[in-house]
């Protein structure tokens, strides 16, 4: 795991939210989070099922926020539990080995610690800059990806508010992936916004 991780926003309108994905994905995107807290079942389920059609025509992942039983209904790759959801380790045996559970842990190395012992896939930390998306304390020290590059054995994923400029000195730190909603979905030039976070990764 390694690049850009996209999060979609909270768009009912499906069309746009699958013409922006598509030009992202294009590009190259490392992993496709599916995120609505506000969308009925219905809408859910429909938006899902037709990202990870997207998702396997580009080879990317997709793991749904919070909703084990979607993703085990389409057969996504995953899911990503916050900290007020089910634990990590609840996922994981839902699961089974081989999908992936992502973990946030907020500015918390102790969670990420916890995340691991449980079978978290990877851990993400944030927010480090004001978003336009994701209401929390902007509390968290770059420092951390240091400490979790030492202690924790799993890609470290940094969100909140990032750009490709603020995120650079983050992916310096050795951050193996950046999450990123409104850089991307909002941008003038969707494809161009993933190239830029993709020359953080070089292969």
């Amino acid at each position: 795991m390694r690049g850009l991780y996209l999060v979609t926003p909270n768009w009912d309108d499906t069309g746009k939210l699958l013409d922006v994905t598509e030009q992202a994905l294009r590009a190259g995107v490392a992993l496709l989070q599916y995120r609505h807290k506000d969308a009925d079942p219905a809408l859910r389920l429909a938006q899902a099922s037709a990202l990870l059609a997207l998702c396997r025509r580009y080879a990317c992942k997709l793991v749904i926020n919070d909703f084990v039983e979607l993703c085990q209904e389409i057969g996504a790759d995953g899911v990503h539990v916050g900290g007020t959801d089910a634990s990590v380790a609840q996922v994981r045996a839902a699961l089974g080995p081989d999908l992936i559970v992502g973990a946030s842990c907020y500015g918390d190395l102790a969670l990420a610690r916890r995340a691991q012992q449980e079978g978290a896939s990877y851990v993400a930390f944030g927010g480090f800059y004001p978003s336009k998306v994701k209401k929390y304390p902007v509390t968290t020290a770059p420092s951390i990806v240091d400490d979790a590059k030492r202690e924790i054995a799993l890609p470290c994923v940094v969100i909140g508010g990032m750009t490709p400029e603020n995120a650079a000195p983050l992916a310096a730190r050795g951050s193996d992936m950046v999450a990123a909603i409104s850089s991307v979905y909002l941008a003038d030039d969707v494809a161009g916004a993933v190239r830029r976070f993709n020359t953080l990764f070089p292969q």
